[in-house]
């Protein structure tokens, strides 16, 4: 079976010489807040990763589970921490569910302005 590639006729149809007309801001998707993650927890989400595949955000948010319940609040806070890097809604909707304050939220936040292309 052959694949034709039939370009859009601005000729006819107007939207696209709108959208051709008029330019694009991008900006990547993972741009986060600044501070958030360090070097240290970076390589550590980056090592869990590497271990468990697509399953290491949930075994982040396991080993978290198990810490809080076990009292290691520390441990807790870095799995935790791990995991958000990993899948930030799975971290965030643990932390609600066990009522625990982030520790960036303590710590004031500096937003990153877009770039113009």
């Amino acid at each position: 079976m052959t694949i034709r590639f039939a370009a859009a006729n601005p000729q006819y149809n107007p939207f696209v010489t709108r959208l051709m007309g008029t330019p694009i801001r991008l900006r990547a998707a993972n741009d986060n807040v600044l501070g958030l993650c360090s070097d240290k927890l970076l390589k550590a989400a980056l090592r869990h990763f590497a271990e468990h595949g697509l399953g290491a955000a949930g075994n982040a948010r396991m080993r978290a589970e198990q810490a809080f319940r076990s009292g290691e609040d520390a441990s807790g806070r870095w799995w935790l921490s791990i995991c958000r890097s990993l899948d930030r809604r799975m971290a965030d909707t643990l932390a609600r569910r066990l009522d625990v304050a982030r520790e960036e939220d303590s710590t004031p936040r500096r937003r990153v302005a877009p770039r113009d292309n």
